[in-house]
């Protein structure tokens, strides 16, 4: 319970003023508000600065700020769009924290604000962006003269969604827009149409708000004093970040804010702050100025179990996000693994490996076999991965039947000579045996021989009839054989295996379609060995590729990846094929 004089916590008063901030953390700590325990042991470091004797509380910045957002800033994006901004009490909780706190400064001789480094972690759909947004626009309008900020981003278009927030909510407001204007470049004070020639909202006030990307070169340099970095965990290292912070280091009262959700990427960006950030939480690392405010779940498991419980990571649930749309996302989730990784980390902040496997093995598991002569004179979709490394190759084709959802796929697979020798003692046997079955192919030296493949697809014809329709192969490793392919009369279509775009869409069809038993790859091992090692790798917009499970880079995958480029071609052409199969 909070009882150190001189808080009075039935007023959440502090010297008889109101405090947002004791008003959250009294209602946290009672249970009237249901948060994680990581958010608990930051408002009780926050509870202590109150009674530090070097800390000075001062609510004026902080009200100043709550006011402005409430007063001048409005909503732009429905079901809330032309209505005031008006702040839940975390969120006025969250904006108290960062500027009450005041520390005196002998270097440049006043108090100045303590906390100058903010990450804040909520799941998405809490309005993290709008909310720090305002905190922005508020402290430009606000803040002293002169006050650059930079909206920055792992790409240039979330980093402009951010900056589109602020200048909708300047240009929502008659009186911010009256005093400011934007172009291309950004946002700045002076108005063409009602000039004024001095003061702080006049062109002598030679403020901005521009945006940034990872990608844009040139960072070093910037003098700023609010720098915000939105979707952080995007990020694979401090080197689009720390520009940004060193940017702001000159001022005397700088703010550092980076805002997320969970991610999945490993070992990248994110997960070093929050280990430094647990760290701080647990006192193994002193950071004074810095406010660490993670709306995390205590547990996977709470999730599945407790749905009061979802609030932890979603402090707007009821008010800015709908609990039937987390209902529906995790029922979504229950039959999807790419859907259950996206979810428990978007929606509940809890970090998901973006290369554990892919599929069960009760989900790979199929022991139908086909018989080839049922599918002469078909028509099929081909699919090949030529190896950059020059080990094992794969080409496939699907083939279907009239009528039927069903798809059947004949395959095979090429290997150097010499590469044999590098396997794994466990592999070699593998491979030794996968070859006296004739399902690999084995090219004499170091190199694959890719007319070898360019065969296997002309026996197809010349024995069968089974004549690809098309055929997806990775744009990067075959430019030469494409065209002994072509001469041969074979229609080849580039696909990049790298592509978010291009692998997402089909990798998630051919999940339903082994869950639902309707792929028949001949009983093939080595079929399900390369599923079995394979990995989803996610991005933020739920566009998902393979990649190897972690821990299993020396496996390989290439048969799930020419199955996935096959059912790429199949979707962009399916209504063509399905007529040809129907004939």
């Amino acid at each position: 319970m909070i009882t150190s004089y001189p808080l009075n916590v039935l007023t959440y008063e502090y010297n008889g003023t109101h405090s947002y901030l004791l008003e959250y953390i009294t209602k946290c700590k009672a249970g009237e508000i249901v948060v994680g325990q990581e958010l608990i042991m930051e408002l009780d470091r926050l509870l202590l600065l109150f009674d530090d004797p070097d800390i000075k509380v001062d609510f004026e910045d902080a009200k100043k700020r709550i006011k402005f957002i409430e007063t001048k800033c409005k909503h732009f994006e429905a079901p809330f769009a032309g209505k005031p901004f008006l702040l839940e009490l975390f969120q006025k909780a969250f904006v108290e924290a960062i500027y009450i706190f005041k520390i005196y400064d002998d270097e440049i001789g006043r108090w100045v604000r303590l906390i100058q480094d903010v990450l804040f972690l909520v799941a998405r759909k809490n309005g993290k962006t709008p909310l720090i947004s305002a905190i922005c626009l508020a402290e430009f309008f606000c803040g002293e003269m002169g006050t650059r900020i930079l909206c920055s981003s792992n790409d240039y278009e979330q980093a402009d969604l951010m900056f589109q927030a602020i200048n909708s909510m300047r240009e929502e407001s008659r009186s911010l827009e009256k005093v400011t204007r934007s172009n291309i470049k950004g946002i700045f004070f002076g108005n063409p149409k009602n000039p004024k020639k001095v003061g702080k909202f006049s062109y002598k006030n030679k403020g901005t708000i521009k945006k940034i990307s990872a990608k844009t070169g040139a960072k070093e340099g910037k003098n700023i004093k609010v720098g915000a970095v939105d979707e952080v965990h995007e990020l694979k290292d401090n080197s689009s970040t720390m520009p940004i912070r060193q940017a702001v280091s000159t001022q005397d009262e700088p703010l550092y804010i980076e805002l997320t959700t969970e991610g999945v990427i490993n070992d990248g960006y994110l997960d070093e702050r929050l280990r430094e950030a647990r760290q701080v939480l647990s006192g193994e690392l002193e950071r004074p100025r810095w406010l660490i405010w993670l709306y995390t779940q205590d547990s996977e498991q709470e999730v599945w179990q407790n749905e009061n419980s979802w609030i932890k990571s979603n402090p707007g649930l009821g008010v800015i996000k709908k609990r039937s749309f987390l209902k529906k996302m995790l029922e979504e989730a229950k039959t999807s693994k790419s859907m259950r990784v996206f979810v428990l980390s978007k929606d509940f902040n809890i970090k998901q490996n973006n290369a554990s496997a892919w599929l069960t093995h009760e989900e790979i598991l199929n022991e139908e076999t086909l018989d080839i002569e049922e599918f002469r004179n078909s028509f099929a979709i081909g699919g090949v991965d030529l190896s950059k490394s020059g080990d094992l190759a794969s080409a496939r084709v699907i083939l279907m039947k009239p009528g039927s959802q069903k798809k059947y796929t004949i395959q095979k697979y090429f290997i150097p000579e010499s590469k044999l020798e590098n396997l794994s003692k466990e592999d070699k046997d593998r491979f030794a045996n996968w070859i006296r079955r004739n399902l690999i192919d084995v090219s004499p030296g170091n190199e694959n021989d890719f007319s070898r493949v360019t065969a296997w697809f002309v026996k197809l014809v010349k024995d069968y009839g089974i004549r690809p329709y098309k055929i997806g192969y990775d744009k990067w490793s075959a430019i030469y054989w494409a065209k002994e392919m072509d001469e041969y009369g074979f229609d080849c279509v580039k696909v990049s295996q790298q592509d978010w775009g291009a692998m997402s869409e089909p990798m998630r069809l051919v999940e339903a379609d082994l869950k639902s038993n309707l792929i028949n790859y001949n009983n093939n091992p080595i079929d399900k060995w390369c599923l079995e090692n394979t990995a989803l790798d996610m991005n933020s917009k739920m566009e998902m590729r393979p990649v190897k499970v972690q821990g299993k880079e020396d496996k390989k995958i290439d048969g799930a990846v020419t199955l996935i480029m096959a059912y790429r071609i199949y979707m962009d052409n399916r209504t063509e094929f399905l007529s040809l199969v129907g004939r």
